[in-house]
């Protein structure tokens, strides 16, 4: 496992308890809307304003951001409110730019944090700086590529680094714009604990009605902050205007969180403990049973290998995810998650018996 050199948070005159909440529109698109924003942020608490100046859009021709004139109205934000104030970089350039213009804190998008060059150029262009400097997830769910990403900003000797949550791009339809996948930032987490976690819930749910009840989840997982779009009139937002919510709205939410215990402390505890004794019990039993199931499946692949059979039985593999999923219905179970499940056995399965047939293979040339 890698590691990495993680500095908490560094902002003076800010004590940045859970949850930390970065605020602030999609894309600041003129001086008034820029402003008038960040005054109503201001006026609730919040500290951390972020304002997208580029945008990297899908399609040509969408609004891109206003680009570097936008610079002089975060000045502003920051002399009239006080305000720390963080934008978007994907490039050697972005990062000189706002450097110059005396930006707080960066982030690194979901599409930038994809593509190692393109990181890479981000990370050499902040050697000596110290800022703090957050790394969306890659757009892909790919675990190994943000961890990647992570460690090239912090090789590049920033230190104040934290991950932002925003959800993966996936074909299935669901009700979210950006599936969150929460295991794989549980698992970011498990590895680095001392790295800070914020979620976005603007980009995980694509629609403001999900940012509360996203917002809820990634606390009730114990994660750090939140960072969500807010506007101060987001029907009229030249960018996502579905997800970006008011700083009234914002506020509401804030108000709702339920902060849980992160740590079961003095609490009394022998009902939980015995508890969880039985999840290890039946874990092991789990286990257990599919180590035989796995014997099982290479001795099939001895029986293939001697008649002459294909590894994969299409007919076979259908019977058996039906028959699974209508057990798991009359059981109680989500189906979806016993598929899921019933897939990666079957996927480990195949490369049993594909391992059993080459060898047999390779031992009879060998004779």
């Amino acid at each position: 496992m890698s590691h990495l050199k993680i500095d908490p948070i560094n902002l003076p005159g800010l004590d940045l308890k859970r949850p930390i909440i970065i605020a602030g529109p999609c894309s600041i698109e003129t001086e008034e809307q820029t402003l008038s924003t960040a005054r109503l942020l201001s006026k609730m608490g919040i500290k951390l304003f972020r304002a997208g100046v580029w945008k990297p859009r899908t399609h040509p021709g969408d609004f891109e951001g206003v680009g570097s004139v936008g610079f002089p109205w975060l000045k502003k934000v920051k002399e009239e409110t006080g305000m720390y104030v963080g934008v978007e970089v994907a490039s050697a350039y972005h990062v000189y730019e706002a450097i110059k213009h005396g930006v707080d804190m960066m982030w690194i998008g979901a599409r930038t944090s994809a593509n190692p060059f393109a990181v890479q150029e981000v990370a050499n262009a902040l050697k000596g700086v110290n800022i703090p400097v957050f790394v969306k997830n890659p757009i892909n769910p790919d675990l190994e590529l943000w961890i990647g990403a992570i460690e090239r900003i912090n090789n590049a000797g920033i230190t104040q680094i934290a991950a932002i949550h925003r959800g993966f791009s996936t074909y299935d339809k669901t009700e979210f714009r950006n599936h969150p996948q929460w295991q794989i930032p549980i698992e970011l987490r498990r590895r680095f604990p001392e790295l800070p976690m914020i979620t976005d819930p603007s980009h995980i749910g694509g629609n403001r009605s999900l940012i509360a009840t996203i917002s809820q989840e990634a606390m009730d997982l114990n994660f750090d902050g939140l960072i969500i779009e807010a506007h101060c009139n987001p029907d009229e937002a030249w960018s996502d205007a579905q997800q970006q919510i008011t700083p009234e709205e914002l506020k509401k939410v804030i108000d709702g969180l339920i902060l849980r215990r992160p740590k079961i402390g003095d609490t009394p505890r022998g009902t939980l403990d015995e508890l969880r004794k039985q999840i290890d019990k039946l874990d092991n039993d789990l286990l257990d049973t599919l180590k035989e199931r796995m014997k099982i499946s290479e001795a099939i692949g001895v029986y293939k290998f001697e008649n002459n059979i294909t590894i994969l039985q299409a007919r076979r593999y259908d019977e058996i995810m039906k028959d699974r999923r209508e057990r798991a219905l009359n059981r109680g179970l989500d189906a979806d998650f016993i598929i899921k499940i019933f897939e990666a056995i079957h996927e480990e399965s195949i490369n049993r018996q594909s391992a059993i047939m080459n060898k047999k293979i390779k031992d009879k040339e060998e004779k």
